[in-house]
């Protein structure tokens, strides 16, 4: 299993203006080829290979016009040239149909002007960690490390960043183990929400910390204090980049909840079940700021990857499962509920709390699509009533999806 380390580092004054200029070398080698399948598009000429502009780099490199390629790593613009032929396939994959998801648009040029600039040595680089904790980058130098927590083992590559706020960041790419943990007999389903973050079919309910609505305070004076700088002034970069890590720091802080909270849920249950929700669509709805605000998408992913290394169970309930207005004591399913019910009461006689009653039913769906033994673990088939037994144009059918199988 491939994982990222992220660390913070402090090069030096010299130090910087080497990156700034290995920043600068891999973005003009990325837009020369981009330019390149650009102009032969558009002449009607052949799509050009990889190996033709690894070849076309290597002449600008020994040309006078553009010799000061020469001063950065060779790896550095290679890599660059790496990232422009995926974001190629990516397109041609999205427009051929191959890729799932959104449409994916065509590489764009590079700008010296983005917030965030990034090269990626690999292991060819020849790039070492010392004995005394500073990394040693080719033509860069020995950088101090602030090192959080010790690498597992030796990296592949190395990725350096610097972020709008400022900060000079490297990423670690690692090959780790599998750490299976003792097995556990709980299992639990998630219902996700904006007042409530988590809600557990066990009961606990996990009140969302809304880090942005906090922070708005503190970024609105933020952003008032730029929009009365003259633009082109040093005063505005200070004041851009105090917005930078005013926002950093919101998004570096939820981060950390999240790690913490699926790590508490995945050592304590052997197997998560949860609704695969669509996080781009309700981003496009009047609750957009909350939705974002909140992180779903990366909680979820943080749950897939750690259950993964934990060797738990994950699986996701189709999006279109009707867990809340199911009735998780005798399974009938009821009508629409607006978001102002927080609690009903099922004809069964069965009170519900809205949240905790859409864990159980999501648990229930879980256990039934992972279930091999023959047990009944959905609720028992009633009698339908006389006015129910027939079928009606808006019943509901649906498929889910365990880890990418498909079950109808």
């Amino acid at each position: 299993m491939h994982l990222r380390y992220y660390y913070r580092i402090y090069p030096t004054p010299v130090q910087r203006d080497r990156l700034a200029r290995a920043f600068g070398c891999a973005r003009v080698a990325f837009n020369d080829g981009l330019r390149a399948r650009q102009q032969a598009h558009e002449a009607g000429l052949p799509y050009i290979s990889d190996g033709a502009l690894s070849k076309a780099l290597t002449e600008a490199k020994q040309s006078p016009a553009q010799a000061w390629l020469g001063e950065v790593s060779a790896v550095v613009l290679q890599q660059a040239l790496a990232d422009l032929n995926v974001a190629y396939r990516n397109f041609f994959k999205s427009m051929t149909g191959k890729h799932k998801g959104r449409n994916i648009a065509p590489p764009r040029f590079r700008s010296r002007k983005d917030n965030r600039q990034a090269i990626r040595f690999t292991s060819n680089a020849r790039f070492k960690v010392l004995d005394n904790g500073r990394l040693r980058l080719p033509k860069i130098g020995d950088v101090e490390v602030v090192w959080s927590r010790p690498l597992p083992c030796a990296a592949s590559s190395v990725t350096v960043i610097a972020d709008a706020a400022g900060r000079y960041l490297v990423s670690f790419v690692v090959d780790v183990d599998t750490k299976p943990l003792p097995p556990r007999d709980s299992d639990v389903g998630i219902d996700l929400g904006l007042v409530h973050f988590v809600v557990l079919s066990n009961g606990t309910k996990v009140a969302s910390p809304r880090f942005l609505r906090r922070a708005a305070h503190k970024l609105r004076k933020a952003q008032q204090n730029l929009a009365r700088k003259t633009k082109g002034s040093n005063n505005r970069k200070k004041a851009r980049r105090a917005v930078a890590k005013a926002h950093a720091r919101v998004a570096d802080t939820r981060r950390d909840w999240l790690h913490k909270l699926s790590t508490t849920i995945i050592r304590d249950n052997q197997a998560v079940y949860l609704e695969d929700l669509c996080v781009a669509g309700l981003g496009r709805t009047r609750m957009a700021k909350s939705v974002y605000d909140a992180g779903w998408a990366m909680f979820v992913n943080m749950l897939e990857y750690k259950a993964a290394r934990a060797g738990c169970t994950l699986a996701k309930v189709d999006r279109f499962f009707p867990s809340t207005r199911t009735c998780s004591a005798c399974g009938r399913l009821g009508e629409k509920l607006p978001l102002s019910v927080r609690e009903w009461v099922c004809p069964c006689g069965v009170s519900h709390d809205r949240d905790i009653n859409a864990a159980l039913n999501v648990r229930a769906a879980g256990r039934a699509d992972l279930n091999d033994r023959g047990a009944q673990v959905r609720p028992v088939v009633m009698l339908a009533q006389r006015g129910e037994a027939v079928i009606h144009p808006d019943a509901v059918c649906y498929t889910r999806s365990v880890e990418g199988i498909s079950v109808l």
